[in-house]
Formats: C-alpha cells, sequence, structure tokens
C-alpha cells in the first residue's frame, strides 16, 4: 500500500512539474501582460492577441435601480473588450497610476488561473491553451474600494 501510494505521488510530482513550465509560465505572464498593457496603450492588437473570441468578462455590480438592494451580473465578451480598447479608454490613466500587477495562482496542463492587478479594479483570469497558445477565457472582476 505505500509502495503505491509513493508511486502515485511521484507520478503526481512529475506531472505537476511538467504542466508547470517555464515556458508556460511565461506565456502566460505575455498573455495576462497584453492585455493588462494592451488596456493602458489602447492597442487592440495586442488585447486581441490576449483573449479568446468566446471570452466572457464579468462583474458582480449593483441594480441601477437604487431602490432594489440587489446584485446584477454585467458582461461583456471578446469583441467588445477589443473594441472598448480600440477606443483608448485605458489611456486615460496616467502612465504613473498605472498597475500591472501579475500573480499565477495556479497552472495545469491546459489551464491556469491568474490575478492582475490594475489600477482601479482586480482581473481574476482563467487561461487555457487554445492551438497551442495561452488565451484568456474568462474573467471576473471587480472595482478596488474607493479610498
Amino acid at each position: 500500500m505505500q509502495k503505491l501510494f509513493l508511486l502515485m505521488f511521484s507520478i503526481s510530482i512529475a506531472h505537476t512539474c511538467f504542466a508547470q513550465s517555464a515556458k508556460d509560465s511565461a506565456d502566460i505572464r505575455a498573455a495576462a501582460l497584453n492585455y493588462v498593457e494592451g488596456w493602458y496603450e489602447g492597442n487592440a492588437e495586442r488585447m486581441a492577441r490576449a483573449v479568446h473570441p468566446k471570452l466572457a468578462k464579468r462583474i458582480v455590480d449593483w441594480n441601477d435601480d437604487v431602490t432594489k438592494n440587489e446584485n446584477v451580473l454585467s458582461e461583456m465578451n471578446g469583441e467588445r473588450l477589443v473594441e472598448n480598447t480600440k477606443k483608448a479608454y485605458g489611456k486615460s490613466t496616467p502612465k504613473e497610476r498605472q498597475i500591472k500587477n501579475i500573480t499565477i495562482l495556479s497552472i495545469n496542463n491546459n489551464t491556469a488561473s491568474v490575478k492582475a492587478e490594475m489600477s482601479d479594479w482586480y482581473d481574476f483570469m482563467h487561461i487555457g491553451r487554445w492551438n497551442g497558445e495561452w488565451k484568456i477565457i474568462n474573467v471576473l472582476w471587480e472595482m478596488k474600494p474607493q479610498q
């Protein structure tokens, strides 16, 4: 029984090491930076390179009707995000306020979880290996508290 456990543990460790190669980490970080820096630069090509066309970007928000105290789920797809990037909304953040902190939380064979801290919000990304490239598939984001 102990030998079986050690064998399974060794396979698990080997699998984890294979899944978390330095190239995968660099490519995942590059996808996240294309997203973050593409936004700040108003560079739609970088954003399009970062995201899957069927991206689902969502935020848990509040209903616009202030008489209702309820959440709503606001969302956009990859095409809309690329279009918003092209409109250069991100350029309104001065360079000295731009935050580009990328933290890889987990990497598996074909999936990764990443946290990106930007100037005014956090993005929690699911990144997948798509046709050999790492693409952002899902983003759940949240505004930072007002200070």
